[in-house]
């Protein structure tokens, strides 16, 4: 076990180092695993990267990220916000809350469009902050509750990062993306729930009451909710029911959003275009990064660190709980200095055969470290979500982080009830029907 921690301490220093000296994610995980190749094995490493590289590179799998993300990135250049807007205000005005709502429901629809969290947050937050700040909301909810919903883009399907895990642990990305849904829907209402709680203890911050709205104006402002809702149930729906793989659904998605951003008038050659390089650069670094995952895994394997690290904390008897409370504290400290889907490939290779030897079901662990990674989006110095909401807002990132801290907490006790209710991730992927390359 001395070996193990040796190499352990090998890694990490080397990967601090180069993280620390500003050099990128990929090319820091390519740099770890070459030197770990050259100094604790004989094989080639300049032959292994090459060869581990192209064989992750070239997976099909892979083909429903770059759609996914292009589709996301279609709707977020139209004028999917405004009618976001318009379709729910009438609906969640007389709830208790009110306004506040749209944040949260708005960010859900998002995110099953997107699979992006910066993307949902960016797009719903310039659709609702000057909404509500001209209606009276206060500053602490309204930024608090649209930073903590936006995670949700992490979990929804399509999910850039289940995507990520999956192509990583080489599971089914199509049942990854059933099990998010119901726990997604679950966190949505914990959302809901603390607007609804906010109402009830905090009167005085209430903004005066939206106008009257008849029951006929309510449904006709609805119908522009329904294209996007409609594109969400037939992505969705098809992976569901089996006529579609995660990769033809992303295929159908794109068609869908040309379709309805050609019928909102907003395509044009301006937007095509940027919808197309947005989704290629975001394309690139999520495969480079991959990339450099691939090989640190390989690297890791044939010195045998995962196999030790597995057998040091078998060794220690830690019941499947403890070990869940364990992987909570250290993909939370992770996330502070890495993005999610960084903090994920950097991880597996070590955290997978712990899973799997505490007998833990890999589709339920990626809906937990899905919650916990969302956690990170939020929390400082390096929250993602925290940076894009101070450059909508232009507030300090403590105030900030601080408004975000209720969604911390609720996501705290949605990784407790995942584990009370493993059921929540589980059902839906026993029990839909799959086609192969799924």
């Amino acid at each position: 076990m001395e070996d193990g921690f040796l190499l352990t301490g090998v890694f990490l220093f080397v990967l601090f180092l180069l993280l620390g000296s500003g050099v990128w994610v990929a090319l820091a995980l390519l740099g770890v695993a070459f030197v770990g190749m050259e100094l604790f094995t004989d094989r080639p490493a300049g032959d292994a990267m090459i060869t581990t590289i192209w064989t992750s590179s070239s997976s099909w799998t892979l083909t429903a990220l770059p759609l996914f993300i292009w589709m996301g990135e279609i709707l977020f250049r139209t004028r999917l916000s405004e009618d976001m807007f318009r379709g729910l205000a009438p609906w969640v005005a007389k709830l208790p809350g009110g306004l506040l709502h749209t944040n949260v429901i708005g960010c859900t629809i998002f995110a099953a469009v997107s699979g992006s969290s910066a993307a949902t947050l960016t797009t719903v937050g310039k659709m609702s902050i000057p909404e509500l700040r001209k209606r009276g909301y206060p500053e602490f909810m309204t930024i608090g509750t649209l930073a903590g919903s936006a995670t949700l883009g992490l979990m929804i399907p399509p999910s850039l990062t289940l995507i990520v895990y999956g192509v990583t642990i080489n599971e089914s990305i199509s049942k990854l993306f059933m099990a998010g849904v119901l726990p997604g829907l679950v966190l949505s209402s914990l959302f809901m729930g603390y607007v609804v709680a906010w109402h009830y203890l905090r009167p005085d911050q209430r903004p005066p009451p939206e106008p009257h709205m008849s029951l006929g104006a309510m449904i006709a402002e609805s119908r522009f909710l329904i294209p996007v809702i409609m594109l969400v149930t037939f992505v969705i729906g098809s992976m569901y029911l089996g006529f579609a793989t995660a990769t033809e659904a992303a295929a159908f998605g794109v068609i869908g959003a040309l379709v309805l951003a050609t019928g909102q008038g907003s395509l044009n050659r301006e937007t095509f275009l940027a919808s197309l390089m947005g989704a290629t650069r975001t394309s690139c670094m999520v495969a480079f990064i991959l990339m450099g995952a691939s090989f640190l895994s390989l690297s890791m394997g044939f010195t045998g660190l995962p196999r030790a690290l597995a057998e040091f904390i078998s060794s220690l008897h830690l019941s499947p709980i403890a070990l869940i409370a364990a992987l909570t504290v250290f993909y939370i400290i992770v996330g502070c200095f890495l993005d999610g889907i960084s903090s994920v490939v950097l991880t597996m290779a070590v955290v997978e055969p712990m899973i799997r030897q505490a007998g833990i079901d890999v589709i339920w662990f990626g809906i937990f470290i899905v919650v916990v990674v969302e956690m990170a989006q939020i929390t400082p110095p390096i929250g993602f979500n925290l940076f894009v909401m101070q450059g909508m807002t232009k507030h300090d990132m403590g105030y900030i982080a601080k408004a975000a801290l209720p969604m911390f907490m609720l996501m705290v006790v949605m990784v407790a009830i995942l584990v009370a209710f493993p059921e929540l991730a589980t059902w839906l992927p026993e029990n839909m029907r799959t086609r192969p390359g799924g």
